[in-house]
Parts: structure tokens; C-alpha cells; sequence
């Protein structure tokens, strides 16, 4: 019986592994876990409201200074969940950079 064939799949070359689908799991899959084989877990501090902390209760439009810490390059409003900020001070921080661009203390987006 040297004649018959079987249906076995064709070997792989050494190294590549086929994630599902039998697409390459390259650098960008998610073959490790979280912090990968073997790695620590990444701990993250809770962010805490930096109006809360220092007892800020008026944001105004016309603290430049203080509203350029929350505006990126670009322009954009930075959200809560990278500044930390509680939402009522968001709120209110939205309103003041709002306004402040209105009356040109601040940019609606960079130059480029």
C-alpha cells in the first residue's frame, strides 16, 4: 500500500505558529496574557480629581495656564479617563476651554 496518499497537512516551517483562522500570530496578536509569559501585572494608581485635591471650585475661561494643561497639541479636550478628572470638574472644564477658544485665549486647534 505505498501507493495511497494521505490528507495530512502540509509541515510548517520552524518558528511560525498559526493563530486561529491560520493567520500568523505576529507582534500585534495576543498570544501572552496580560504582561506576557512569565511578566509581573501592571499595577495603575487611581487617578484622583487634581480640582478635587487642592479645593478648586471656580474654573474660569480666563486661567489660561491652567486650561492648557488639559487641551492637547492638537487642540482636542483631553478626556477624563487620561486626566483623571472627576465629571462635574470635566463639565466644567469643557465649558471653560469652550468659551476661552471663543474669545481666542486659546486655540481650536494647532497650527500645522
Amino acid at each position: 500500500m505505498a501507493d495511497e496518499t494521505t490528507n495530512s497537512p502540509a509541515p510548517r516551517p520552524e518558528g511560525r505558529s498559526d493563530g486561529p483562522g491560520g493567520r500568523p500570530s505576529g507582534p500585534g496578536g495576543r498570544s501572552g496574557g496580560p504582561g506576557g509569559p512569565g511578566g509581573r501585572k501592571f499595577f495603575r494608581r487611581k487617578k484622583v480629581c487634581k480640582f478635587c485635591t487642592e479645593k478648586i471650585d471656580a474654573i474660569s475661561y480666563r486661567d489660561v495656564r491652567l486650561l492648557q494643561g488639559f487641551v492637547a497639541e492638537r487642540g482636542k479636550i483631553v478626556p477624563r479617563r487620561l486626566t483623571g478628572v472627576c465629571p462635574e470638574h470635566q463639565r466644567r472644564l469643557t465649558r471653560a476651554i469652550k468659551q476661552a477658544r471663543n474669545i481666542a485665549l486659546l486655540p481650536f486647534a494647532a497650527g500645522f
